[in-house]
């Protein structure tokens, strides 16, 4: 099942799934727009909140639905009492907190759970887990990303969201509120050098998971004003405000030519204690293409019984290469 199939990403995921031969049910809480989808691509669908009942004779989900905060725990709940294999393509810092104090219900329950199945945070999880196994004893990871290309409108609500929870940093193992866009650096991106800044972004959860490395900064390019931006954000957090912004937030996402002209690329580091450092980048197509990708391929992996029941990372999951068997995905490992 796609759920929530009539957002843009759960779209592009649909429609990626029947190109490749796949005949997934459609489903989510706008009864219109998935029928539209469905009838098009010739699929079932189902209408209505991610309950038990609506996942009768389904093995596996994929959530598309955003904003995560909202869906993935009624998700997650549904799933662990259907039986049903749980992935998604969240990039929320919390969501993921949350959902691994799900893996002991997961495993008791023989269901596979894997979080992040998408841009966030498939290349920059991996990334991270292939330095970690070129130097076993590092301490620090840095993680940056671009991915210019335009948002669709669950992703501009979640990044006005998170921007107004500030940014945020792993030290010593421990989650610490940072300044948004503190601290700031440039980096060696594909495309060439970019100043980012720390932002608030899931391999703070994942990453770890996925190395243990203890202290862990990702950052991104930030616009100009991205602080006075984020001292907005943390003000229209507020009830009514927030629902107001969110109104304002137009529909749709990126062209099919604007993604077919756009990519995305990450760069990161790591360093030892004793300060040896290995890097390494990674260009990639547009952001929602490759969220496409990657989750439709994890979902095939997870129902080909590959992935043991349990909550995983991407990497943990499927290893460090997973992002390398992606479409358009190069990989260049440097010193």
């Amino acid at each position: 099942m796609v759920y929530g199939a009539n957002g843009y990403s759960g779209s592009l995921l649909a429609r990626l799934a029947v190109i490749r031969g796949e005949r997934p049910v459609l489903a989510g809480r706008s009864a219109a727009p998935v029928a539209a989808l469905a009838a098009e691509l010739g699929l079932p669908h189902r209408v209505g909140p991610l309950t038990p009942g609506l996942l009768e004779g389904v093995d596996a989900v994929v959530n598309c639905a955003g904003p995560f905060a909202e869906t993935a725990g009624p998700a997650v709940a549904a799933c662990l009492a259907a039986g049903a294999h749980y992935l998604d393509i969240t990039g929320e810092l919390d969501v993921f907190e949350d959902m691994f104090g799900h893996d002991g219900a997961a495993r008791a329950a023989g269901v596979t759970m894997i979080t992040g199945a998408g841009f966030d945070v498939v290349p920059t999880d991996c990334l991270a887990a292939l330095l970690a196994a070129e130097l076993p004893g590092a301490v620090a990871l840095e993680i940056a990303f671009h991915a210019p290309g335009g948002m669709s409108r669950g992703t501009a609500r979640t990044a006005f969201a998170e921007m107004g929870a500030g940014a945020a940093r792993r030290i010593g193992g421990e989650l610490v509120p940072t300044r948004y866009g503190t601290p700031s650096r440039t980096v060696p991106f594909p495309s060439g050098p970019r100043r980012v800044g720390a932002t608030r972004w899931g391999d703070l959860v994942t990453a770890y998971r996925s190395t243990g490395i203890p202290d862990i900064t990702v950052s991104m390019p930030l616009p100009p004003g991205a602080a006075l931006v984020s001292g907005c954000a943390k003000a229209l957090r507020l009830g009514p405000l927030r629902r107001l912004a969110r109104a304002l937030v137009r529909r749709g996402g990126p062209s099919a030519a604007r993604r077919a002209g756009t990519g995305c690329e990450a760069w990161a580091e790591v360093r030892d204690a004793f300060g040896a450092t290995r890097s390494a980048t990674l260009s990639g197509p547009n952001a929602y293409a490759l969220t496409a990708d990657a989750s439709l391929r994890a979902l095939q992996r997870v129902r080909a019984g590959e992935v043991p029941p349990g909550v995983h990372t991407p990497s943990a999951a499927f290893g460090a290469d997973f992002v390398r068997t992606l479409d358009g995905v190069t990989v260049t490992m440097a010193g």
